[in-house]
């Protein structure tokens, strides 16, 4: 798949894990954007539902990906100018769940190049064994931000939880295909991705789903919540896991994560039910406290409704969540776009399947940056809730491959590390 996506067959591209399969999508037949002006009066995703009537193909998958703002511009909060939702049908596309590959485009010129390409043996990425290492500490801004959730959650307010991210700048430009291979041999991800797609660059290992409705019309949602390291000792990882069951400040950081998540399924399915609950995930650098809520989808909705209702992630917002948005933006001073949002896939048959973005490098404009938060509750320490994001960033900080000839991006900008509003 990395191969595919630096072959320079298409202008746009995604790469798409979930679990036994990779797919990759290429080029655009047919797309859809979203922004503010495009859900002005709706609080709803309708104009997917009309799109996807409107395709020129049946058998489609659909490619695309979610802001995180778009979660605040379905719950009637001003989600500001950026795009919000980009999804496409591609031009080419080749799928393989191990065992069997299918390569399908729209004409045969195309779809001979894929099949070459597909066949064709040699080095994924060409990637030299060189790394970045950027500054994952900051100079307390983090930790001041943590400390203005704390008031609002110990005020008279609704907020049981905040999840407060900070950024990262990346000083060097980056080689994303082979950050995306070097990254994905160290991670254990439940979902990844590369990106080149709608104005978006972006390399994932995402630890959770935010939604995935199967064919029989079940819903689910995969919350993590709490978290500890994972030191390359077992002895350590025993222990720390040991300490993250027994942490009653993690445990109901969970709690009250799953509780919110099945009152959004609620929403939108019949009957809901915790089919795990308090398991430990590994993920990259870190172990984290998982379950999995499941409804049964309702006649009378769809798929995309039960995205809706999902989206956000819980475990990537608030509790609730419309206070939540406008507190974010403030403390962290900038759009999230895709950080907290989704990468996600939707077939024709009714399936769809998305991402959580975390763990994730992105670029954009000259500019590249690393994202993590944690999840903020009244227990929280300011001090630990740091350490946590250093935890998580170096999931991919460890894994960066600068480009070839790779020119200094300034370090004044949108970009620089930690800055934050107060």
């Amino acid at each position: 798949m990395a191969r595919l996506a630096r072959s320079g067959l298409f202008a746009q591209y995604a790469v798409y894990e979930n679990g036994p399969e990779w797919a990759f999508a290429g080029g655009t037949l047919a797309e859809l954007r979203l922004d503010r002006d495009a859900l002005r009066g709706t609080r709803d995703l309708s104009a997917v539902e009309e799109w996807l009537a409107s395709l020129p193909v049946s058998d489609y998958r659909v490619y695309g990906w979610a802001a995180f703002e778009l979660g605040a511009a379905l719950a009637g909060v001003d989600p500001g100018d950026e795009g919000l939702l980009h999804l496409a049908v591609p031009v080419g596309e080749v799928r393989t769940d191990g065992g069997t590959v299918l390569v399908r485009a729209v004409d045969d010129g195309r779809l001979e190049r894929l099949v070459h390409l597909v066949r064709t043996p040699g080095d994924p990425t060409g990637a030299s064994a060189d790394r970045v290492a950027p500054v994952l500490d900051d100079t307390g801004g983090y930790r001041d931000a943590v400390a203005a959730v704390l008031t609002h959650l110990h005020g008279p307010g609704p907020l049981e939880k905040v999840i407060l991210s900070r950024r990262v700048a990346v000083p060097v430009p980056l080689d994303l295909t082979a950050t995306y291979v070097a990254g994905r041999r160290a991670n254990t991800p439940a979902r990844s991705f590369l990106l080149d797609l709608g104005g978006v660059h972006a390399a994932g290992f995402s630890p959770e789903t935010v939604a995935e409705v199967t064919a029989d019309r079940r819903v689910l949602s995969r919350p993590l919540a709490g978290t500890r390291a994972r030191t390359g000792s077992p002895a350590e990882d025993a222990r720390l896991r040991a300490d993250l069951l027994g942490d009653p400040k993690e445990i109901h950081e969970h709690a009250v994560s799953v509780k919110l998540a099945l009152e959004d399924l609620a929403a939108v399915c019949d009957e809901t039910y915790v089919a795990e609950y308090l398991t430990v995930q590994q993920r990259g650098t870190v172990q984290h406290l998982a379950s999995t809520v499941v409804g049964l989808l309702r006649e009378d909705r769809t798929p995309w409704q039960a995205f809706a209702a999902l989206f956000p992630a819980v475990t990537a917002t608030g509790i609730p969540k419309a206070p939540a948005y406008p507190l974010i933006r403030r403390l962290e001073g900038r759009p999230r776009g895709l950080y907290a949002g989704a990468v996600l896939t939707y077939d024709a048959c009714g399936t769809l399947d998305a991402a959580l973005v975390l763990r994730t490098v992105f670029q954009r404009d000259g500019r590249c940056w690393l994202q993590a938060g944690a999840g903020i509750v009244r227990q929280s320490r300011p001090e630990r809730e740091h350490e946590e994001t250093r935890e998580k960033l170096r999931s991919v900080a460890d894994h960066l491959v600068p480009a070839a000839e790779a020119a200094k991006i300034p370090s004044r900008g949108e970009v620089a590390s930690d800055t934050v509003a107060r």
